[in-house]
């Protein structure tokens, strides 16, 4: 049986991106998979973001996305899922991988030449990323890691890095291969301008916990097809970011009247967002419920963390001595 394993950032409010590129695929191979599924919120990537060495805020959000996860019908029960500064083996076999990872591989990651485009002063954190990330997975032999697009170099970096320790210290750990959630590799923000994400900011992101209301103000003002300038100007959703949202939430009925009634011009912008919050609602509303049920037992969250992150070590330790052995440390 193949094992997964994931992470997801807890740098911000969990979005319907989360949603629909990991959180939902998190639950269905969760069923498939059972505790061969490996998930964690990672705490420690968290700290390439500035504002994620607010000592509160940071352990909030950890607890919040873990809250999330399981509101969205994760079971703890049925999966392996914890934080992953609970389990220190990962930072340790990071280290190991560190020291076999060449800086200029690191260097041409797309995401590292992104993120520090505009930094004056970038963090060593940033540029070693990659190889943390690469320790996450091979922690665990993991050979199956669901992921979005962006992390495709990500992934061919932790093979090579398997490669390279089972070249010079025996075969150990297996090249893992990504899964893509082809549903939704690529949510647009609300603000229309490119994909959704924490990084971007509340103005970006449809918060999968955020009041109705307050989703209805940022559908309210969301950019549509530009063709569509008077109420009577035929567009085409696909070239509308709330038509892309339909495809998400709507049943394929919803779908079909506002597809026809927008190249038609049958209905307006403002009548085809009404129809996606109605749709939004009936999706939103028992995860917002479930959350709802879960900060009231706040001790239910951490005692199932505190489960995972055992169970984490349980299967970390041994594969940690192995590479321990492997690379030669001193036995006492």
């Amino acid at each position: 049986m193949p094992r997964v394993f994931s992470g997801i950032q807890p740098t911000g409010e969990p979005h319907i991106g989360n949603y629909f590129g990991a959180m939902q695929n998190y639950v269905k191979l969760g069923n498939l998979y059972g505790k061969n599924s490996i998930y964690c919120v990672v705490d420690l990537h968290a700290l390439t973001s500035p504002t994620s060495f607010d000592r509160e805020l940071l352990s909030q959000r950890t607890f919040e996305m873990a809250l999330a996860n399981f509101a969205v019908g994760l079971d703890p029960q049925q999966v392996t899922f914890f934080v992953q500064s609970h389990v220190p083996e990962h930072q340790e076999l990071s280290w190991i991988f560190t020291n076999i990872t060449p800086v200029g591989d690191l260097e041409r990651m797309t995401q590292y030449k992104d993120k520090t485009e505009k930094l004056e002063s970038i963090p060593a954190g940033l540029l070693m990323y990659p190889v943390l990330m690469a320790a996450d997975i091979l922690l665990y032999k993991a050979d199956t890691v669901p992921v979005g697009e962006d992390q495709t170099q990500h992934i061919e970096l932790t093979r090579e890095i398997a490669r390279k320790f089972n070249h010079a210290f025996g075969e150990t750990f297996p090249e893992p291969k990504a899964e893509y959630n082809r549903q939704a590799l690529r949510i647009p923000g609300v603000d229309g301008n490119g994909k959704m994400g924490k990084s971007k900011g509340e103005s970006s992101t449809i918060g999968l916990l955020e009041p109705l209301d307050s989703i209805w103000q940022k559908l309210r003002v969301a950019p549509t097809d530009p063709a569509r300038v008077r109420r009577t100007d035929p567009g085409d959703p696909d070239k509308c970011l709330i038509g892309d949202y339909h495809k998400l939430f709507s049943d394929l009925p919803t779908i079909d009247l506002v597809y026809q009634g927008c190249r038609t011009a049958g209905i307006g912008c403002v009548d085809c967002k009404k129809l996606l919050l109605q749709s939004m609602t009936g999706h939103l509303t028992p995860i917002q419920e479930r959350a709802q049920e879960l900060r009231g037992d706040p001790d239910y969250v951490r005692d199932a963390l505190a489960q995972g992150a055992r169970e984490a070590r349980a299967i970390a330790a041994p594969i940690m001595e192995e590479v321990r052995t492997k690379v030669g440390f001193l036995k006492l």
